[in-house]
């Protein structure tokens, strides 16, 4: 099975094409190139895109913009070579490339998206119950690392891989695909603009 993977949720786009749980290429730049990406990716690895079996993408919780523009990148893909989509959150995507960790995204507004008993949140850093010495991966964990830290935190250096939500977990963890509008982005709040109004 020949599946193409990609988040867009952090500041890092995502990418991977895997064939039945081989790496065969990733990319990670932003979020407008990732359709190049994955062009690149399938050329790289001498396949068409009418050799993929399946799409998996990012839900998030990130960028409420480059959340919205994987979905709909990866929405319109799956209708045009009418494949089926399945939707892997970002959390458990930078939780299985870091095991034992606790994924960490940047939310914005001094707030990070994260995991409480498994379950995603939206809370400020110096919010979170850390067990010391505890691991904590993703931009969130790079931007808020002094405040992580207080509360006991180890956080790997910044340029570790630990911290992208690596799209070859995407399509590791990708359950049953679905119809493409099924596959929703998760949000956890209001995007600024409708909390402005």
């Amino acid at each position: 099975m020949l599946t193409l993977a990609f988040d867009t949720a952090t500041g890092v786009a995502t990418s991977a094409l895997v064939r039945d749980g081989e790496v065969l290429g990733e990319r990670a730049s932003r979020a407008a190139r990732v359709l190049a990406d994955a062009e690149e990716l399938l050329q790289q690895a001498g396949a068409d895109p009418r050799d993929l079996n399946r799409l998996v993408v990012g839900t998030g919780p990130g960028s409420f913009t480059a959340t919205r523009m994987g979905l709909a990148a990866a929405r319109a893909l799956a209708f045009a070579l009418e494949l089926p989509l399945a939707g892997v959150s970002t959390l458990a995507a930078l939780a299985a490339g870091a095991p034992g960790a606790l994924p960490v995204v940047d939310a914005g507004r001094r707030e990070v998206f994260t995991l409480v008993d498994g379950a995603p949140v939206v809370a400020a850093p110096g919010q979170l119950r850390l067990e010391p010495g505890e691991t904590c991966v993703g931009d969130g964990a790079i931007r808020y690392r002094d405040v992580l830290e207080a509360l006991g935190a180890r956080i790997p250096a910044g340029e570790s891989e630990l911290h992208l939500p690596r799209a070859r977990f995407h399509a590791e963890l990708a359950g049953e695909p679905v119809d493409p509008e099924a596959v929703e982005p998760l949000y956890l709040r209001l995007p600024d603009a409708e909390q402005a109004r």
